[in-house]
């Protein structure tokens, strides 16, 4: 059965089954999400799928413009895809990875969507400046600017007692200044309802553990900083700015650590640290923040949120085994 919605059409499957004194039971699954919800006759398979039909239009980013830096793998291709399938037209940034780059827009398109490649240096002033140039010459305007490129791990993963200033250089430069410039430029072609969504790692930001992080978790505490500055500065056109914490994700910087701490880490997760019990998905990640970019999010500005399932929920300090009761 298919109906359709923000003009692209939804596909579902309606499953019925017998029950005792001649009545029915099922359930009505959304294709594209996988998405079920369960049915007591055949009275509510149109209720479901008019709800259905409705919050696609709530969620509809149709005719929006967005730019995501380092959108071309991984998280950043997770928060592409879900907005182009939302609608919106989306300016891809690569910095090397040209064939990810246009294997990102390729799945755009497919979601009926389009947009465009854009290559920078992030870490470069003028790079950042010419990127929003040329996101202004091919849109015109932008309604959605998430911050989410960095710099490969081999850049800036070393220890504090051992940091180059050239690798904590590095990881200011591509997050913190990216940021501060990137929303300076970006701002002026936003209109009220305007987005802005910095993607960081909160942990990383707000602890010392893991010690080779420590470039990347000052830079990301830099930046989520100017979330807030900028929330208020932009509050009163209408734009608002938050940053998004995902947690330890697939195909994502955590697939550059070596394969064994790789394993640590999703054992860790599949133990309970994650109540969720699995690790993120870039998918996931994607659906986050495409929440924060709907036209109900409008009251939400200069907050921190996690996406992690739950992992920012669990007491660090009392054995797993214990809170569990």
């Amino acid at each position: 059965m298919e109906q359709r919605g923000a003009d692209r059409p939804l596909t579902f499957i309606v499953r019925m089954f017998p029950k005792g004194e001649g009545g029915f039971r099922g359930v009505v699954e959304r294709v594209r999400t996988g998405q079920k919800e369960p049915i007591e006759g055949a009275e509510d398979v149109a209720a479901v799928i008019a709800a259905a039909i409705a919050r696609e239009e709530l969620m509809s980013l149709k005719g929006k413009h967005a730019l995501v830096t380092g959108g071309s793998r991984g998280i950043g291709r997770g928060i592409a895809l879900k907005l182009a399938e939302a609608g919106a037209r989306v300016a891809i940034h690569y910095y090397v990875n040209e064939v990810a780059a246009k294997e990102t827009l390729e799945r755009v398109r497919k979601h009926g969507a389009d947009g465009f490649l854009v290559q920078a240096d992030v870490s470069r002033v003028d790079d950042v400046r010419r990127m929003l140039g040329q996101v202004k010459q091919q849109f015109g305007t932008l309604d959605i600017f998430v911050a989410n490129a960095r710099p490969e791990l081999a850049q800036f993963y070393q220890k504090p007692m051992e940091i180059s200033l050239e690798a904590w250089d590095q990881a200011i430069d591509s997050q913190a200044k990216a940021f501060l410039v990137g929303v300076q430029q970006a701002a002026p072609m936003m209109a009220a309802g305007g987005r802005i969504v910095a993607v960081t790692y909160a942990p990383g930001a707000q602890k010392g553990t893991w010690q080779p992080w420590v470039a990347m978790g000052a830079a990301k505490a830099a930046m989520e900083s100017l979330v807030r500055y900028f929330a208020v500065a932009l509050a009163p056109r209408g734009i608002t700015v938050n940053s998004l914490s995902p947690g330890l994700t697939d195909d994502s910087v955590f697939n550059g650590l070596p394969t064994e701490a790789q394993k640590i880490g999703r054992d860790w997760h599949a133990a309970g640290w994650t109540p969720m019990g699995r690790m993120g998905t870039p998918a996931d990640i994607g659906n986050a923040l495409a929440l924060l970019c709907s036209p109900d999010a409008g009251w939400i500005t200069g907050q921190l949120v996690h996406a992690d399932g739950g992992a920012s929920l669990v007491d660090t300090l009392m054995p797993l085994e214990i809170q569990r009761g």
